[in-house]
This record gives structure tokens, C-alpha cells and sequence, in this order.
């Protein structure tokens, strides 16, 4: 039996550029992993392997990999920054026990380690912060460690303090042991020594070191008195009070050092090891029924129960398709029968293998804490429970956002339609958060994603990993329609001819839902002049038809149908003329109704220098924007606006000229709101084109 005490399941998450890879390569150079480190700015580091991370420099999947450090096995994922992919990054602390949340010394806490510190507060996951790049310009750790404290809303507990910042960064003091680690330039993480304190930073130490102890000490009721009165504490029994305080998310741990430059990462590593919990210490994951309610029953760490596992995540490569999986209890071993709740299937292992970004080891069985990829499964996708066919479960159902954007592509060359649609099925299985569909009228194939970034990175996959060259269509935003007024209205639906006749007769009102109620049916029909039994078919013509909307056949939301009288005949009257009378009901009432155009509103994060605000709050008006809120740091100027999507078309463009290439936004999908007439006429009347000229 593996100790399970010594495994750390770790994720390294933060906003684009604040150098979570560069962190990645150290650890793996420090850990003897790798011999060579790669540099992300050459397209060389080992977790960025795919072409595309390579050449824009940035991650877009989460790598997993292996090392040890102090004789206990790390398993790291390396997850994207870019707010296009944070579903990687949901998905992947799902799975993991603790994280490393790093951030940029001179640009501080970011709009997207904002979204990834929420997405890690939802699924409780303990942190230690590493501030990076105390060697830049602009650096300046208190600043950052206040920023965590004011916009993050958490608590971070300083560890270490920088010797000399910029150019001078050349070491970090451990507040615990009071001691410098000096490195020299040679670039090599090894060559450092532990020196004394400098003497014009020994008061610092000192105030901080304070704060550090009564910080800790809170977790112990015993320690605490010891130390108020006057007893100086043991580093084990402060490192216990810490350990407990970062498991319960009291507070962060905070480092500091520059990976690019190899130092302060020891440092972190040992954090890791000493503060972040073991996957016997993590709250255990709940088990759901399929309907995704709580059993009450957990899915505790332990090898002697049965097996639970999480496909968290699946990756296509040359050998077939790796899934990801993390096992929450139980073993694994080759051969092994497995049941997947979410289809009903039991499959058989073939493979396990352990990865090291993208090479792999041979093992024969995995136990609980363990994160390893099965080689050859069929029909598992991200989100599936693996469990045991003698005693099945399902741990928690996961849910992934609607897509808000969408493209069409067509194949250039004739004959590889084929060819696309294999790989598009690969990658739909890959990223839950894309979708495909064909257009039933024109034949196209669309693909959905969550913003414009995502789907230009699925075309370029397209192109280069399958090799199908394809022509892209104008992108097209998910609109939807509602109603406004509330009509009562009714229809007769008479159809005699030989034999049997149809007959149905309905009264009903049609009205505005609240926003976000989707589609609601009533009945309060009395008396029996509408028979229970049809009452299903009413509803079911009615939802049927809601799909395509009066205006510009755009899914219709938010409206509620009421169904209050009616009339049916002892022979002529059936389900199927019921539901036909509800969708003739539906086309007749609907424009009566003041039918609206709904755009989808994104919430949109910018950040730019504090020279050109006035310019990029000016453009935000222009773009239909609504600013909710501005406030200006050290580093620029943050603005928080509601933007409509179709208005955000080449925006990145837009703002880095604008800014001379210093801007930078987030956005996430927020809502729907009503469009403008203005703008709902251009988009009926462009649809309209559209269909007519698929039509031809």
C-alpha cells in the first residue's frame, strides 16, 4: 500500500502571463524531472506542447505531470490562465487537493486571477500564493500581498520577505527560522546560501514574523496561550497551526521569488509539502444519485472501499484517447471491469499509464489520491463517474456553461467532411464547453464555443492536429426572443375528412416569464372541459414550438403559457390534435404578444494603463457598454461594464491599439437583455437574408 500521507494532488493556476509554466519548468528542473529547462518566450517548456500553446506562448490545456520533492509525490496540473478556457481550469481543481496561486509581482491581482481564486473558493481547494517576477520592473510585493487582502477578499499570511526588489531581487528571507537564502547569478537553483538576515531588514523580520505567529496561533487554543503567555513556540508546533490554517482556508501562505531567474521556488516546493493537505485530508467528495440529488454516502480515501474515479478530463493523441482520471477510493488495476454511470456501460481496462506531460510510464493498478490517464476508453467524456458494477455511484453530475458564440465551417477541399466530422466528435469529447451542430436548413455544420479566442483555437486544431483545412463563416451571436405583452387568446382545430376526423379546442394566456424562467406551462382548466389526458399534448405542441421564435426564429425564453379552457369531441378528439392545435396556437398568438429580440450581455473585466482610461471607457460607450464600476490602482486603471457580446467582435484588437499594446480584458457571459430596435432590425433583417440565400 502506497502512504497516502505522502502524496500532494496540486494545481498551479493564475492569470495569463504571471508565469505559471516558467513555476512548472522550476519544479520539475528541481525535482530532477527534467535536466534542461525550457522557456515558454522559445516555445520550449515542457507542459506547453501543443504547436499552438507554442507559438502564442500561453496554455490552453492542462497538463498533468509527476515529480517528487522530500520523498513525497507530487501530481501537477499546469492549468490556462486565458478566460476562454477557465472550464479547464474548473475542471481541473475539481479534481485536486491544493493549489499554487501565482501572480505577477508588478501587475498584481488580475481580472482573471480574480475568476480562478472564485472558481478555487467554489470548490474549497487550499492555496499557497507565489508572488513571481519579483525581478521586473514595477515589482513590488507588499503592494500585491495588500491587493490579495483588498480584491480577493483573502487572507494571506506573509512567509518570506524579498531581499531587494527589480534588478536587486537576489534572495528571500524565511520569517520561521530567521534565516536569508542568497542566490548568486549564475542562474542555477541550486546555488544559494543560507546567510544571516541583512541588519537593515532585522525590524522587518521582526513586526512580520509577529504578525505571522498570532495569525497561526488562532488555530490552537492551546498554543495561543502559551504564546500570550510569553513561551517561545516551537517551528514544528507554528508549522502545525499553519497546516491547519491553510486546510481549513483561514488564510494563504505567501512566497515570493522570480522562476525565471530559478529563485525562491524551493521555498514553495517545501510550503507544499508542509502546509497543503494529503488526499486523506480533504473533505471527502459527496456521492450523488443520477439524478444528481446527495446520497449521504462519501467517497472516502481509502484503497479497501470500493472504486470511485472522476474522468476529469480526456486528450486525444497519436496513441488513441487518454482519460484523466482521478481515483477518490478504491484500486484500479489493469484488466479491471469498470462501470461508467453517466452511459450504463461496464468497460475493461486495457492500460494505465502515468503521465509526464506528454510521455508516460507503464503502471499496472492506481490507487485512491492517484491521478493517472487510462489508455483506449470509448464512450467516457469529462465528467464521468468510474466507479465499481457490484456497488456503482456517481460522484457529482458536473454542469458547463451554454455557449454564446458561434461559427460555421465548411471543409475546403471536397471529401474530408468525413474526416472533419471524426475529429470534431474527438474534440466535443475533449472540451465540454464546445459544441457542434448542423444547421437543418442549409446543411452547415456551426460550432459553439464560449468567446472568439476559444473557437479560433479549435479551427487552428482542426487544421493542424487533423489536418482538415476549412473555410470559417462570419461569427453569429446566440440570440434569443421573448415576449412582452400579456394576450388571451384561443384557437379551434377542425380537420374532417373521411373516416375519423381531428378536433381540438383551446383557451389560453400567453405572458412574460421573470428573466432566467425559461419556459412555463400551466393548467387551470375546470370542469373537465379540456380531459386530463390531453393536457400533456397541449404542453408538449407548446414546448415543441418554442424553439424557433416569430421574429427571427431564435429559441424563444422566458414566457409562460396558461392553459384555461377548451373543448373536445367524444370521438374526434386525440393527443395528436391537441398538440397539433397548440402549435398553431403558438404562430397565431406569439405576434400578438410584442414579441423582443434578447442579446447576450457580457460582463467584461478591462485593465489598462491609467493614460488611456478616458479612451477605453469612450470605446466601451460606443460599443453599447454599461460601466458599473472604475477604480484606479499603482499599475492602471480597472473598469467593470456590461458589454453586448455582437459589440465585442475584435475587441483584443481594438484595445491594444488603443493602449499601445499594455490592455487587457476578461469577459464572461452575464445575461440576456432586450436589444434595441435598432439593432433587433438589422439582426432580423440580416437572418432573414441568410435563410433566403441558404434556401437557393
Amino acid at each position: 500500500m502506497k502512504d497516502l500521507t505522502r502524496y500532494r494532488n496540486i494545481g498551479i493556476f493564475a492569470h495569463v502571463d504571471a508565469g505559471k509554466t516558467t513555476t512548472t519548468e522550476r519544479i520539475l528542473k528541481l525535482t530532477g524531472k527534467i535536466h534542461k529547462i525550457g522557456e515558454v518566450h522559445e516555445g520550449a517548456a515542457t507542459t506547453d506542447f501543443m504547436e499552438q500553446e507554442q507559438e502564442r506562448g500561453i496554455t490552453i490545456q492542462s497538463a498533468a505531470t509527476t515529480c517528487f520533492w522530500n520523498d513525497h509525490q507530487f501530481n501537477i496540473i499546469d492549468t490556462p490562465g486565458h478566460v476562454d478556457f477557465t472550464i479547464e481550469v474548473y475542471r481541473s481543481l475539481k479534481v485536486l487537493d491544493g493549489g499554487v496561486g501565482v501572480f505577477c509581482a508588478s501587475g498584481g491581482v488580475e481580472p482573471q486571477s480574480e475568476t480562478n481564486w472564485r472558481y478555487a473558493n467554489d470548490s474549497k481547494v487550499a492555496r499557497v500564493v507565489y508572488i513571481n517576477k519579483l525581478d521586473r520592473i514595477g515589482a513590488d510585493f507588499y503592494r500585491v500581498v495588500k491587493q490579495i487582502n483588498d480584491v480577493l477578499a483573502a487572507k494571506p499570511l506573509v512567509m518570506v520577505l524579498p531581499i531587494g526588489t527589480e534588478n536587486d531581487f537576489v534572495g528571500v528571507v524565511d520569517l520561521l527560522t530567521r534565516k536569508a537564502w542568497v542566490w548568486d547569478d549564475s542562474g542555477d537553483p541550486m546555488n544559494y546560501e543560507i546567510k544571516e538576515v541583512p541588519a537593515s531588514m532585522k525590524d522587518d523580520v521582526e513586526k512580520y514574523r509577529e504578525m505571522l505567529i498570532e495569525t497561526a496561533v488562532e488555530q490552537d487554543d492551546e498554543l495561543m496561550e502559551k504564546y500570550l503567555e510569553g513561551e517561545e513556540l516551537s517551528i514544528d508546533e507554528i508549522k502545525r497551526c499553519i497546516r491547519k490554517g491553510t486546510i481549513n482556508l483561514s488564510f494563504f501562505p505567501t512566497y515570493c521569488g522570480s522562476s525565471f531567474k530559478n529563485k525562491g521556488v524551493q521555498l514553495v516546493l517545501d510550503a507544499v509539502v508542509d502546509y497543503l493537505p494529503n488526499p486523506t485530508e480533504v473533505k471527502p467528495q459527496p456521492e450523488v444519485d443520477l439524478e444528481g440529488n446527495e446520497t449521504g454516502e462519501f467517497a472516502i480515501v481509502d484503497p479497501t472501499k470500493p472504486l470511485r474515479a472522476l474522468a476529469f478530463k480526456i486528450m486525444d493523441d497519436r496513441f488513441g484517447a487518454l482519460t484523466f482520471t482521478r481515483l477518490y477510493s478504491g484500486v484500479l488495476n489493469k484488466g479491471d471491469t469498470i462501470l461508467n454511470t453517466a452511459t450504463g456501460k461496464t468497460e475493461r481496462i486495457s492500460r494505465l499509464v502515468e503521465m509526464h506531460a506528454n510521455d508516460r510510464q507503464e503502471i499496472d493498478s492506481a490507487q485512491a489520491g492517484d491521478i493517472v490517464a487510462i489508455v483506449g476508453m470509448k464512450n467516457v467524456q469529462t465528467g464521468h463517474t468510474l466507479c465499481d458494477p457490484k456497488a456503482p455511484a456517481t460522484l457529482e453530475p458536473m454542469v458547463f456553461p451554454e455557449p454564446v458564440i458561434s461559427i460555421s465551417v465548411t471543409p475546403t477541399k471536397k471529401g474530408t467532411s468525413e474526416k472533419m466530422g471524426i475529429a470534431l466528435g474527438k474534440m466535443v469529447q475533449e472540451d465540454p464547453s464546445f459544441r457542434v451542430e448542423t444547421d437543418s436548413e442549409s446543411g452547415e455544420t456551426i460550432i459553439k464555443g464560449m468567446g472568439e479566442l476559444h473557437l479560433d483555437i479549435k479551427v487552428d486544431i482542426l487544421r493542424r492536429t487533423h489536418g482538415v483545412e476549412v473555410e470559417v463563416g462570419k461569427p453569429q451571436v446566440a440570440y434569443r426572443e421573448s415576449v412582452t405583452k400579456r394576450v388571451e387568446d384561443g384557437y379551434v382545430h377542425k380537420k374532417q375528412s373521411g373516416g375519423s376526423g381531428q378536433y381540438a379546442k383551446i383557451d389560453y394566456i400567453v405572458e412574460p416569464g421573470e428573466p432566467g424562467s425559461g419556459f412555463q406551462f400551466e393548467t387551470k382548466v375546470t370542469g373537465g372541459s379540456v380531459p386530463r389526458e390531453y393536457w400533456p399534448a397541449v404542453q408538449k405542441g407548446f414546448a415543441s414550438s418554442i424553439d424557433k421564435g416569430v421574429l427571427a426564429g431564435f429559441p424563444c425564453v422566458d414566457l409562460k403559457f396558461t392553459l384555461v379552457d377548451g373543448g373536445f369531441h367524444p370521438v374526434d378528439s386525440s393527443a395528436i390534435a391537441f398538440e397539433i392545435a397548440a402549435k398553431a396556437a403558438y404562430r397565431q398568438t406569439l405576434p400578438k404578444a410584442s414579441p423582443q429580440l434578447l442579446e447576450p450581455i457580457m460582463k467584461v473585466d478591462v485593465f489598462t494603463p491609467e493614460d488611456y482610461m478616458g479612451d477605453a471607457i469612450g470605446d466601451l460607450n460606443r460599443r453599447r457598454g454599461l460601466i458599473k464600476s472604475q477604480e484606479t490602482g499603482p499599475t492602471g486603471a480597472r473598469i467593470k461594464a456590461d458589454v453586448p457580446l455582437s459589440e465585442m467582435f475584435g475587441y483584443i484588437g481594438d484595445l491594444r491599439t488603443m493602449t499601445s499594446g499594455r490592455g487587457q480584458f476578461s469577459m464572461e457571459f452575464s445575461h440576456y437583455a432586450p436589444c434595441p430596435a435598432n439593432v433587433a432590425e438589422t439582426v432580423i433583417k440580416e437572418t432573414k437574408e441568410r435563410e433566403a440565400a441558404a434556401a437557393k
